[in-house]
């Protein structure tokens, strides 16, 4: 099996991480739930992953760190908890369905909402969202990273205008965290949003959020937090206000594991290692009779993705068909990105969408660029 899918999931993790889950399993009980010391081990490396947390996003205060169970929730969290009816708010053409719908929830109860549009080949312009700017506007929600053509939007341009008109702006990090560099100071994020399963190379079911100390959210759930147990309200303060019932200990400890192997060994290798794959990926397929690659190839920073077509074939058939034939292991279809395939003319047929992990090998992509070939020939 070569697997060329790392934006749906890391499959291909450290050993460290796989042992930390186990190790959590046997050993450590629930955190914050009492003063025995399997409840005090689960807490300390609770505490300690928080720390690891703020050390790679450069936060100042690792209490403004809560733990879920992904980005989607993350994102519930910080769109539900943030906007009121009478509230506008700016996004993107570039959001994934983890952003859109709870928007157009919030949209029924009457927030008001602007998209930047994306140009024939998925980008925004800061200064696009300038024009969308309203008196009632309240924040921008926008990703770090397409997922479908690996686009990266100029965050800290985007975060400078939001802080020009004290708007409160909210980042979907899921492709990038773990990936690129994200300073949350320097970039003018007030909220982070970040799954553990992808670039953090975590487990599936852990996530977090990054709310700064100057944010007010009403949380999604409440209940259990281990504190303030007679009082008729869930705890205000960060973490307990975003955390309640018991949290996803093994979880947490894997994606401990997976931020201290990113931290010892550096964003940076990793990430210059994936996108000399997908470039040379990208250079091999470019020019076969007939493809259609999505996304901007004039600049050099961008997530290791390559989404392409094939003619007229159906995406969901090129990629059972790499499966199948060479056992290639790729994602097809929609990708839950709706208005990005819009703006791309690719609502119907959908994407191909190859995507790179250092633990990949340059052996592994001259042979999928050589099935890519023989497949643009049938």
């Amino acid at each position: 099996m070569i697997y060329f899918d790392s934006a749906a999931t890391s499959l291909y993790k450290p050993d460290e991480v796989a042992d930390a889950v186990y190790d959590a399993i046997k050993s450590m009980g629930n955190s914050g739930r009492g003063a025995h010391g399997a409840a005090l081990e689960a807490g300390r490396m609770v505490y300690d992953t928080r720390l690891q947390l703020a050390r790679l996003f450069h936060i100042n205060d690792c209490s403004r760190i809560a733990f879920t169970s992904n980005a989607t929730e993350s994102l519930n969290i910080a769109i539900k908890g943030l906007l009121h009816p009478g509230d506008h708010v700016i996004t993107t053409e570039l959001e994934h369905n983890s952003v859109l719908r709870p928007l157009y929830e919030m949209q029924q109860q009457g927030v008001e909402i602007s998209f930047v549009k994306s140009d024939s080949i998925g980008r925004i312009l800061p200064d696009q969202m300038k024009t969308q700017i309203l008196r009632g506007t309240r924040a921008v929600v926008c990703t770090h990273s397409s997922n479908l053509t690996g686009n990266v939007p100029d965050i800290a341009a985007i975060g400078a205008l939001c802080r020009l008109h004290n708007l409160i702006f909210v980042v979907d990090a899921s492709q990038t965290a773990g990936v690129f560099p994200i300073d949350v100071e320097q970039m003018g994020i007030d909220i982070l949003c970040f799954t553990g399963h992808k670039g953090l190379l975590g487990p599936q079911g852990i996530g977090g959020i990054y709310v700064g100390d100057n944010i007010s959210l009403i949380p999604l759930k409440t209940g259990g937090s281990g504190s303030q147990t007679f009082h008729k309200t869930h705890p205000a303060n960060m973490p307990d206000l975003l955390e309640a019932g018991t949290l996803n200990v093994p979880g947490i400890a894997g994606l401990h594991a997976g931020v201290s192997y990113l931290l010892n060994t550096g964003l940076d290798a990793h990430r210059e290692a994936e996108q000399a794959l997908m470039w040379h990926f990208y250079n091999g397929i470019k020019d076969i009779a007939g493809i259609r690659i999505y996304g901007d190839f004039t600049v050099k920073e961008r997530s290791p993705i390559v989404s392409f077509n094939l003619g007229e074939y159906d995406s969901a058939a090129v990629c059972d068909q790499l499966a199948e034939d060479y056992d290639i292991y790729t994602r097809g279809g929609g990708h839950c990105a709706p208005l990005m395939h819009q703006a791309l003319g690719t609502k119907e047929q959908g994407a191909v969408r190859f995507s790179f992990s250092f633990y990949n090998t340059r052996e592994e992509v001259d042979f999928a660029i050589q099935a890519v070939k023989q497949l643009a020939k049938v």
